[in-house]
């Protein structure tokens, strides 16, 4: 799941990188297209047929849903608001998740985490702060964003135990592809021919999302939810990282102080997890 974050990290930087100079939908559509290739090739290597009855399964077509929102209002909203924070929102991904472990999968999920999960979401509503000066409404983008990872990420644990991580893979970024498909007609903006920077650029947000959705997809599906998905805070430390550092964003008192309180709660799941495990 580290792994995950920070090749994820990654692939936010090097999109919204691109998106200085392609359109969004362009963006979607060959990422998409690239990244599903990838993982047919990975999935006809191991002998894995991309073509199942379990593909049009009840959970994967509401992962399909939910990955379709996430990606398609994440990856806007990485174009349009600054790095660090749009991370910063998707902070809340794993208080939905737990909440959804602990609602259809049964997970037990005892008072103290749930504190440390509420604590969580006040540090988000921080960042956020709504009604602020500093408040976009632009970051909603990035909340609805942030619901469709969720539910994606629930989905996967749900689906089939026959369809493979690759077969997994491959449909997720044929969802990307078409998602970019809609908005590019939804948009009405004319594509361009990228340029070697930008064509650059893409080549890495594939290498880097190939590598981390197969990363976070092993760890959903293998590891107990309300255990794993408190590493996924770690994205919030890259991401904040790589928008200082790469972005010369900057970050006042309240948002340090917001993330101080998502990481915090963070590792106090993770430490109760553990402990409970243990």
């Amino acid at each position: 799941m580290v792994g995950a974050m920070a090749a994820f990290a990654l692939e936010d930087a090097f999109l919204k990188g691109a998106a200085a100079e392609l359109p969004v939908a362009e963006i979607l559509l060959l990422m998409g297209g690239c990244g599903a290739f990838v993982f047919a090739v990975l999935a006809r290597l191991r002998g894995e047929r991309l073509a199942n009855r379990d593909v049009t399964s009840p959970p994967m077509l509401i992962r399909f849903v939910f990955e379709f929102i996430g990606r398609l209002f994440y990856v806007v909203a990485l174009a349009l608001t600054p790095l660090s924070s749009a991370t910063a929102i998707l902070q809340a991904t794993p208080i939905v998740v737990i909440l959804g472990a602990a609602l259809i999968f049964g997970e037990t999920v005892g008072w103290r985490r749930w504190t440390a999960i509420i604590v969580g979401l006040i540090g988000v509503m921080i960042v956020l702060r709504p009604g602020a000066e500093a408040f976009s409404a632009l970051s909603i983008l990035a909340v609805v964003g942030m619901l469709g990872f969720a539910g994606r990420d629930l989905s996967s644990r749900a689906a089939p135990a026959s369809i493979s991580t690759n077969v997994l893979g491959f449909y997720g970024f044929v969802t990307i592809a078409v998602a970019g498909g809609v908005f590019h007609l939804w948009e009405g903006r004319a594509l361009v021919m990228p340029s070697p920077a930008a064509s650059l650029s893409l080549l890495a947000v594939v290498t880097a999302g190939v590598l981390a959705y197969s990363a976070l997809m092993k760890a959903m599906r293998t590891g107990q939810v309300s255990a794993v998905t408190p590493f996924r805070y770690f994205r919030l430390l890259f991401g904040v990282g790589l928008g200082v550092f790469v972005f010369d964003e900057r970050l006042d008192a309240w948002m340090v102080a917001g993330c101080v309180l998502i990481v915090a709660s963070g590792l106090f799941i993770l430490w109760r997890g553990t402990r409970k495990a243990a």
